[in-house]
């Protein structure tokens, strides 16, 4: 038998990967009672691939922009401006402000048809166009939603059944 006490015996495990422990320190937590998870680097983590904060936020604000500018019957506005201010500045920002660009004019020219058919069949256009056009407006905040979304995480998206008149 040894005359080591057990105080006095090397630790058989380091949890989390931290120095042995001390007398009085919690196990798994680093010097100073520090938790190790807060030597993390701080919230907002680096952005990917490079993109600075502003241009996923202006990249992002060219979607979310249109919920704004469509109060004014006008969701253009908010990508239109956000590809003149900004998308110089950086290809990230216009390639949202782009995409988002096409699928409102898109949108206009498809509540155009709308118009015409509904027009054109003397209002009995309406019975099929105002059901399908509740879908389709929900269809488009959820793209929308979801493209604000992947530019505020550096992510490109592209909208579907989008008229690419614009590059």
């Amino acid at each position: 038998m040894s005359d080591q006490t057990p105080g006095d015996l090397p630790p058989t495990h380091e949890p989390y990967g931290s120095a042995p422990q001390q007398p009085g320190q919690q196990p798994g937590w680093g010097p100073y009672g520090a938790d190790p998870y807060a030597q993390q680097p701080p919230f907002p983590h680096p952005a990917p691939g490079g993109l600075s904060d502003q241009d996923r936020t202006w990249a992002s604000a060219a979607h979310w922009g249109t919920f704004i500018a469509a109060w004014l019957a006008m969701g253009i506005l908010a990508p239109l401006l956000v590809l003149l201010v900004q998308g110089p500045k950086s290809p990230f920002v216009r390639k949202h402000a782009v995409e988002s660009l096409n699928f409102q004019i898109s949108l206009l020219i498809y509540g155009a048809v709308a118009l015409v058919a509904a027009i054109a069949t003397l209002g009995l256009g309406l019975i099929l166009i105002v059901p399908v056009g509740a879908i389709v407006v929900i269809g488009v905040i959820v793209v929308i939603v979801m493209a604000s979304i992947a530019a505020a995480n550096g992510e490109d998206y592209r909208y579907p059944l989008t008229i690419r008149l614009v590059r």
